[in-house]
């Protein structure tokens, strides 16, 4: 049994429907790509499988238990977190109490502030600074940290490379071994195909809230992917 799955997954905003039947299905210790164009409807899906949007019961299934529609609170207490898309970091509270609040769930596991200030030691030298204080690339870090306080079972996160420098990019991207290294299951939405399609065991390609693709990360040819990506 996947350990995440979505079978005929809607969303709407209002009477926009932005999701038309999604099926997805997410392996543990997989980590999973899902690329598209702006307005594709991949963060939409992300939100939908935390409760951010709203979503039927049975449209997902996590742990063989329905989730969908479920408050967000509970959805990271069974063990989803979001690293959103634009970080959202709390202004008003330092990196420190920042990553604190990914902790409210109280799940038991390996992540405490130790651990993540040796993945990333940027933030033990500036826990006391206010959060947005940092760098780009600094804030996403504690976003990816903030998140794995919460001790997931799977790890969401949204372009994570969204307005970074390549070099910043990068040190991100080469924590993540660090971060599946004891099963973790991770997905992934990521614009830039090349880097979805190294870090990834699999790729969903989304189309206008449709997926247009799937498939083995190192069996799609670009030419796939770019009639997936742009519908040509």
């Amino acid at each position: 049994m996947p350990l995440l799955q979505t079978s005929g997954l809607t969303a709407h905003y209002g009477d926009a429907q932005a999701l038309f039947g999604i099926d997805f299905e997410l392996g543990a210790g997989e980590l999973v790509a899902i690329i598209g164009a702006n307005g594709a409807g991949k963060s939409t899906f992300l939100k939908s499988l935390t409760g951010l949007v709203k979503a039927q019961p049975a449209q997902i299934h996590f742990d063989s238990q329905p989730i969908g529609g479920l408050p967000p609170g509970d959805i990271v207490k069974r063990g989803l977190a979001l690293v959103p898309e634009g970080r959202r970091l709390f202004p008003s509270l330092s990196v420190e109490e920042n990553l604190q609040m990914g902790a409210f769930a109280q799940r038991s596991g390996p992540w405490n502030l130790q651990r993540l200030y040796a993945l990333f030691p940027i933030l033990h030298e500036k826990r006391k600074l206010p959060a947005t204080s940092l760098s780009g690339g600094q804030q996403q870090m504690v976003a990816i940290g903030r998140a794995l306080m919460s001790n997931p079972t799977v790890l969401l996160c949204d372009e994570l490379s969204l307005g970074l420098a390549p070099i910043v990019i990068k040190e991100i991207y080469d924590a993540m071994p660090a971060i599946t290294a004891e099963g973790m299951t991770v997905v992934i939405v990521e614009q830039d195909v090349s880097t979805a399609q190294r870090v990834s065991q699999r790729i969903y390609c989304f189309q206008e809230g449709r997926v247009s693709l799937q498939g083995a990360s190192e069996q799609l040819t670009r030419e796939q992917i770019s009639q997936a990506y742009f519908g040509i």
